[in-house]
């Protein structure tokens, strides 16, 4: 049976590995914890970027504000375009 350890429980898991003296392949074997987990929390857990960053699927903004102007001299006429992989691309364009 698998068990569900929480975002603390393998912070724990990853001290103690450091603290132990152990390689983590020894570690993982001697607590019985897969490799493979146990390396891929280490590194979500080490990087702090992670939680605050959007990842894959995950919505993020982009404030393109400062494409509208805000003075007369610079008026309409902005396009943007978002390419969005695969050959595919969204055009977004103001005329007059």
């Amino acid at each position: 049976m698998r068990k569900h350890r929480t975002p603390e429980q393998w912070q724990t898991l990853v001290d103690q590995q450091r603290a132990s003296g152990l390689s983590a392949p020894q570690f993982c074997k001697q607590e019985k914890i897969g490799y493979a987990s146990f390396c891929n929390w280490r590194k979500r857990l080490s990087d702090p970027s992670t939680e605050e960053s959007s990842g894959p699927g995950e919505a993020g903004f982009l404030d393109l504000s400062s494409l509208m102007g805000n003075s007369p001299s610079s008026g309409p006429g902005w396009n943007i375009v978002l390419s969005l992989g695969n050959g595919v691309e969204l055009r977004l364009s103001q005329n007059g």
